[in-house]
């Protein structure tokens, strides 16, 4: 019998900011508008949250998408969030799935974890048990306790030679430094 696998929820929260300290405003302007990946996700992070700026959903896709188009995990995991939820952009989650895989590739796992999710219940992308159960045991290896709880759900869906194939896909995939998890 197949086990629902509802319980399954998305973790649909920015990372914090990654200043050291109380950032400056202004210095973390002046360095985002030079291009610094890190500042340009710090001010997306604070416009999306309202931290020292008033809250703006389209200033924070902005700087967010600076950051992640320049490959920075952190920035390319909240632009996944802000697809999943809709803040700031139409809600699409084969964008969310996009930018989820990008972090998750460079090993950030709370993407590893969504796009799990994404997998387990067929957002943006097909409905498929084995690739849930892949990007599952890449948070878990992680110490993402839910990514372990859904990873077990997600082998109860599989057969146990579709089982055996995603343990040896996520072997390889961890093996590989996240390059050949496809």
């Amino acid at each position: 019998m197949k086990k629902s696998l509802s319980v399954i929820a998305l973790l649909l929260l920015l990372c914090i900011p990654v200043f050291s300290q109380t950032p400056d405003l202004d210095e973390a302007r002046r360095l985002a508008a030079q291009g610094d990946a890190e500042a340009q996700t710090n001010l997306g992070v604070m416009y999306a949250n309202g931290e020292g700026v008033p809250q703006n959903d389209a200033e924070a896709v902005k700087w967010s998408r600076l950051a992640a188009a320049q490959g920075y995990a952190i920035a390319q995991y909240n632009l996944g969030v802000m697809y999943a939820n809709g803040a700031g952009v139409s809600q699409n989650y084969a964008e969310a799935v996009h930018w989820y895989r990008l972090a998750a590739e460079q090993g950030h796992a709370i993407a590893q974890y969504n796009l799990g999710v994404m997998y387990a219940n067929g957002r943006g992308v097909p409905q498929n048990y084995a690739r849930a159960y892949l990007w599952f045991s890449m948070a878990a290896a992680q110490g993402n306790e839910m990514a372990t709880e859904n990873r077990e759900k997600a082998s109860e869906e599989l057969t146990s030679e579709a089982l055996n194939s995603a343990q040896q896909l996520a072997t390889r995939c961890f093996d590989s430094g996240y390059t050949q998890c496809e």
